[in-house]
């Protein structure tokens, strides 16, 4: 059987506004195993995008537990939260977060000058060069960001959350800036990510682009509402808790 990758247990996230507390997230538990696609949806205010905050070791929950790739992590301070971030998670963010004026295979090598084992700039660069092929930019190792298109710019982004081999890909909104033909060309490339074994959570609010993972997770005023299986996709391993 796959291992889970993400476990929570009847999380909590709790804020204080002037006196009042504001419950983001009530009672989540979900688990998502290794190799699978799942979308996050929900409308504005459903908790979907502190969900995905506590999942991507942005944050961390008020209560209830946590697990990522069968570490406890919903106590771990801002540091080490920042130091198994790096080692297991890449993300890809809807306005593809590059730096400007920065040749893409610079871009790509950014998370390893963070990585804990110091590698040398010749493995660095190796890597990132083969980050960039993984997603057809070999052609454009020297090109910066204002010289892609937006679909080239996301394709630096996915190679970029690669670069590491994390065991965990977030995507939040990864076709939000992007036209049709352009998203279409995202996802495949997520697609294809998914059938080289990849487990990868997204966040998104269109349902077409949702249809491309195994799961749907609907949440609604900071609760899991429910879980879709997807069309073909049917017969996803994980569970919703």
């Amino acid at each position: 059987m796959a291992r889970p990758i993400i476990s929570t247990h009847e999380i909590e996230k709790v804020y204080g506004m002037d006196g009042f507390q504001v419950r983001a997230l009530d009672g989540v538990s979900l688990q998502i195993e290794e190799g699978e696609f799942v979308a996050i949806m929900g409308p504005s205010g459903s908790g979907k995008s502190t969900l995905m905050n506590i999942i991507g070791c942005l944050d961390r929950p008020t209560h209830g537990s946590y697990q990522l790739d069968g570490v406890e992590v919903s106590e771990l301070d801002r540091t080490e939260r920042a130091h198994i971030r790096n080692r297991t998670i890449g993300f890809v963010f809807q306005s593809y977060n590059l730096l400007p004026r920065t040749p893409a295979l610079e871009n790509v090598m950014l998370p390893l000058l963070y990585n804990p084992d110091h590698m040398p700039l010749t493995e660095r660069e190796a890597r990132a060069r083969a980050a960039l092929e993984a997603v057809d930019l070999s052609d454009r190792l020297s090109h910066q960001p204002q010289e892609l298109s937006g679909g080239q710019q996301q394709r630096v982004a996915i190679a970029r959350a690669l670069v590491n081999d994390p065991v965990l890909i977030l995507a939040d909104e990864p076709t939000g800036n992007l036209d049709s033909r352009s998203g279409e060309e995202i996802m495949a490339l997520l697609d294809d990510l998914h059938q080289q074994g990849r487990t990868i959570v997204m966040v998104t609010h269109d349902p077409e682009i949702a249809a491309h993972t195994e799961r749907t997770v609907h949440m609604l005023d900071g609760k899991l509402e429910r879980v879709q299986q997807n069309g073909v996709h049917a017969g996803a391993k994980g569970g919703a808790g």
